[in-house]
């Protein structure tokens, strides 16, 4: 099997693009959504939880999918005298096939990365070197299925902790679960805001057992309108936003955001997702004068065809600033688009030239990167950021003197404090206070800002940071130019 092979996932490029489900913006909308409950009991879950799950101990770490047996190298500095405790296990959810699968390709990188750090063990609290057991589940980018995976893991595999990445659609389920069942949890890939109120948390209502590491939504109008900044327009704005939760709940936060900050919105009207012609909208576009568009979080068919016809009508000679969330998360995408795609603006959060190093191997992001890069020959991806869930388990679990211990683990976990990892600085000390890195005492805010894609060198396509503007830790790269300069 070739490293490509290795890491190549079903369905790999038909991800609509969505780094969140459709009923995110409810919330923040003030449309309407009822917190995602833990699910329809727990009677009949574990038998609805087809598919195979995959096994993975380290020391020496032996994957077994289907017969198959792979044995990862080690990198760990594991004490040869120290006593060998019980082996330790470590359930993690993603969504290895459907149509989230492009974000297991660098989650598996994430997680083998793991198992070869801990490949002799790790030595916990207790002094003792303990085996660790990643003991993985296929959340097939389904909902239900996360919550059923999460509870099996936690009733049947006995799982001391629980990590979890990859969309709202991923972590809530699991970490409802995990909060309704008593087991720590560790979680990434999902705004902030999402990951508490569409749970039914809020500042002043925290959950007990799971933690999460994200950016909020709270960030991405200040990094798009810091990156329009840089370039003269006549700020008036196009929404492109479709008839969906996601779509309308988008539209009356950026209708407010906008005004307040003095621009004039054309809106093109809630267009029925997946649809073929953007004729109508385009022309109201040209009519308004907009020289600027705004994307919010728009799936990957919807731009392909909007930028693409766009192009053909000649919008895009009369725009300055083309800025989409969500579709232009994988270099996949952007590739797709070829030459009509430098210039085009997004959010990041996570790039190899975050000036940060991994707590467990030490490396920076760029060599992070680098390493994933050699392995499955493929350009990287933002979602190299989730190995700092391992960090964090292996963190907590390096000062827990009794593992046995559910509470012994919470404690250790809620004072988490590292000074770096692959995403920055994590710490769950400090008081938690709205408007923070720590807006409630669960989340720790992790940096993110305002990209352009530009030609690459090495691949077709790269990013460089045109803004920090929420996160003053990351480096402005350079300044984003008006898309007449691409082409």
């Amino acid at each position: 099997m070739s490293a490509e092979d290795k890491y190549q996932c079903e369905s790999p490029d038909s991800t609509d693009g969505r780094t969140v489900s459709r009923r995110e913006f409810l919330k923040l909308a003030g449309v309407a959504g009822a917190a995602v409950g833990v699910g329809a009991g727990l009677g009949g879950l574990l038998a609805a939880c087809g598919g195979s799950s995959t096994t993975t101990t380290a020391g020496g770490v032996t994957t077994t999918t289907a017969g198959v047996t792979t044995t990862a190298g080690a990198t760990t500095t594991v004490s040869s005298g120290a006593e060998t405790g019980r082996e330790i296990k470590i359930g993690y959810i993603e969504p290895m096939t459907g149509p989230l699968a492009p974000f297991a390709i660098p989650s598996s990188y994430c997680r083998e990365r793991f198992e070869e750090f801990v490949a002799k063990g790790l030595i916990c609290g207790d002094g003792k070197n303990h085996p660790i057991t990643v003991v993985k589940q296929d959340s097939q980018s389904d909902t239900n299925r996360a919550s059923q995976v999460a509870a099996d893991l936690i009733l049947n595999d006995k799982v001391d902790l629980i990590t979890v990445c990859s969309t709202s659609d991923t972590v809530e389920p699991a970490a409802n679960q995990a909060e309704a069942l008593g087991v720590p949890c560790i979680s990434t890939d999902d705004p902030w805001e999402l990951y508490v109120f569409n749970r039914g948390g809020a500042p002043d209502k925290p959950f007990k057992w799971t933690y999460h590491m994200f950016w909020g939504i709270e960030d991405q109008p200040v990094n798009f309108m810091d990156m329009w900044s840089q370039i003269p327009t006549n700020k008036v704005v196009g929404g492109l936003w479709s008839n969906s939760a996601t779509g309308n709940g988008i539209r009356p936060i950026w209708t407010k955001i906008l005004a307040d900050n003095g621009y004039k919105l054309v809106d093109g009207g809630a267009f029925p997702e997946n649809l073929e012609d953007f004729t109508s909208i385009i022309s109201a576009f040209k009519a308004g004068g907009v020289e600027i568009i705004e994307g919010g979080i728009t799936n990957i068919p919807d731009w392909t065809n909007f930028w693409k016809q766009a192009v053909q009508q000649g919008l895009r000679d009369k725009l300055k600033i083309a800025t989409i969330g969500g579709a232009l998360l994988f270099p996949s995408t952007v590739e797709s688009l070829g030459d009509i795609a430098p210039g085009l603006s997004s959010e990041v959060w996570w790039t190899p030239r975050y000036p940060f190093k991994s707590s467990l191997t030490g490396e920076t992001c760029q060599e992070f990167a680098d390493e994933f890069e050699k392995r499955t020959s493929r350009q990287w991806s933002q979602p190299l950021e989730h190995y700092v869930i391992f960090e964090v388990a292996a963190d907590v679990l390096k000062r827990t003197a009794n593992i046995d211990d559910k509470n012994a683990l919470l404690e250790s976990l809620k004072t988490t404090k590292l000074d770096t990892t692959i995403v920055g600085p994590i710490d769950f000390n400090g008081p938690a206070k709205p408007g923070t890195v720590r807006p409630t005492p669960n989340v720790y805010k992790t940096p993110t800002g305002g990209i352009q894609w530009v030609k690459g060198t090495k691949w077709p396509f790269d990013m460089v940071l045109c803004s920090n503007k929420t996160s003053p830790l990351i480096t402005v790269e350079a300044k984003l130019k008006p898309l007449q300069d691409f082409y």
